[in-house]
């Protein structure tokens, strides 16, 4: 990230003047363009495999969008994680935030800044999944349902997996080391998915499943689209995903307050 435009703003609008350098760095530098580009392939593809199946049905057609959703949450999610992870140890690894941090920039301006920008990129995804949607969902009446169930899961679940990035990178010696971490631990939250099912319906495997933020929000998301419940009837399903996000935001910006520092001459 360059830092010529922070110097000459006001201290106080630090974040937003981090936000729109890193969002200038990430799309029109192109990298966020061609992560979304994959994103939309690899939507594609299974938007078609479930498309093509002309034998579908009522209950299957829910089940095609729930399933496009649910990949549409998790990429979009992975992808903030991603960004999360690379934006203190990669900026310590290219050299760059030694000079970031003698801007009048608040080290919590920064943070909040790098971490809206990684926002970014679940927001392109999700507007990218928006057509897919309505193509698989407007003959089952779902549409709606499936537009604000994605919009509130994955923003909650974008917002956990960005912070929790973002908090490996504040304390990563490498960006190697930051990016291994950040998906083994992505990894370990999607074991409880490879559970069996008979596993998965017993008092461990429920409370496991309830406790994981990724597993409970897709959860939670099945629930709405394909068995058509109440918005309300499922809810305790989102508590973990509630509870992640706000504590691990507030811990991404804790750490990147504290954490982020000079130390004889060398950034981080």
């Amino acid at each position: 990230m360059t830092t010529t435009t922070a110097t000459a703003r006001p201290p106080g609008r630090a974040w937003a003047i981090v936000l729109d350098q890193e969002l200038r760095d990430l799309w029109v530098g192109g990298r966020g363009l061609v992560l979304a580009l994959g994103f939309s392939l690899l939507l594609s593809v299974v938007a078609y495999l479930v498309a093509t199946n002309q034998a579908l049905n009522f209950l299957e057609h829910r089940e095609t969008v729930n399933l496009v959703l649910q990949v549409a949450i998790a990429v979009g999610a992975l992808l903030t994680l991603l960004a999360g992870a690379d934006a203190v140890s990669g900026e310590r690894e290219r050299g760059t935030l030694e000079s970031l941090l003698l801007t009048p920039a608040s080290r919590l301006g920064l943070t909040a800044g790098k971490l809206l920008a990684a926002l970014s990129l679940w927001v392109a995804a999700f507007v990218i999944t928006l057509p897919y949607v309505w193509f698989l969902g407007r003959g089952v009446g779902i549409v709606g349902d499936a537009v604000v169930t994605g919009a509130v899961v994955g923003t909650l679940l974008a917002l956990s997996l960005a912070s929790l990035g973002l908090l490996i990178s504040v304390f990563s010696t490498s960006n190697r080391v930051s990016l291994s971490a950040s998906l083994l631990l992505l990894l370990a939250l999607f074991t409880p998915t490879q559970l069996p099912s008979a596993a998965q319906k017993g008092w461990v495997g429920d409370r496991l499943l309830r406790i994981d933020p990724v597993t409970a929000g897709e959860h939670y998301v099945g629930k709405i689209l394909v068995d058509g419940r109440g918005w309300t009837e499922d809810i305790p399903w989102l508590i973990s995903p509630v509870a992640a996000a706000v504590v691990l935001t507030a811990a991404a910006l804790l750490a990147g307050t504290r954490g982020i520092r000079l130390r004889g001459g060398v950034s981080g």
